[in-house]
């Protein structure tokens, strides 16, 4: 059972689109973020795939979707579910790769800088063969909900209840912090770690273990867990 649980859950997840200024960035500040990534990604005339696929043509483009380049199973599966590349798909990948494929071959650990990522992300788009026309992600699809109920983020989780609850937790996450092959969960400030266990909650983030786990979870037990892992070191 457990080999089964942890296969399913480093299966890649499939990021919504969020609300955010992700198109809105300086591309001349962008080519100069860009240097943290031209070890593995080229783009413009002449750009070859080297350990990462080149970057030409980004926008619009499904996960995965050169067929001149051997993607990892978790960006081929991240594809397969329909993950295309727009501004706020691409905003969520360069703040942390890994919390969106979780099994990528990439070693970059991402971008935390809200305007870094704008200004990439705009220079990334001068290089879609006419961006003007490049299409928006679906505006059908159901944005990631931030707006939870004040109620619910002003809950005091109990970190001792948390603990207890943890079990289940670190059957896939490390709780000494590690995040090799599945994010890591821990020190992280406790609204995100609400936002992000009620996204899967109401099926709002696309990882199928991680909505029954959230599933079965009382707010106050989320709650806690929140509490639990905010503050856990190894």
């Amino acid at each position: 059972m457990r080999s089964v649980f942890r296969y399913v859950a480093v299966a890649s997840l499939l990021a919504l689109p969020i609300a955010g200024h992700a198109d809105t960035g300086d591309a001349e500040a962008g080519e100069k973020v860009f240097q943290q990534c031209k070890g593995c990604h080229q783009v413009g005339a002449g750009a070859k795939h080297r350990s990462g696929p080149h970057l030409n043509g980004l926008f619009g483009r499904k996960a995965a979707g050169l067929d001149d380049f051997r993607y990892s199973k978790s960006f081929q599966r991240a594809g397969a579910g329909g993950l295309e590349w727009h501004a706020d798909t691409l905003d969520v990948f360069l703040e942390n790769p890994r919390a969106m494929a979780s099994g990528t071959r990439m070693s970059f650990r991402g971008i935390k800088n809200a305007d870094d990522r704008a200004n990439l992300i705009v220079y990334l788009r001068t290089f879609s063969d006419d961006p003007a026309n490049i299409p928006e992600a679906d505006p059908t699809a159901q944005a990631l909900d931030h707006d939870l109920d004040p109620a619910i983020l002003a809950l005091k989780g109990d970190p001792e209840y948390g603990e207890y609850l943890s079990g289940e937790c670190t059957t896939c996450h490390q709780a000494a912090g590690g995040d090799d092959g599945i994010p890591s969960i821990t020190l992280w400030p406790e609204d995100q770690f609400v936002v992000a266990m009620h996204a899967y909650k109401n099926k709002q983030r696309n990882h199928p273990v991680m909505q029954m786990i959230a599933g079965r979870l009382a707010d106050d037990e989320i709650a806690a867990l929140a509490a639990y892992f905010k503050d856990l070191e190894n």
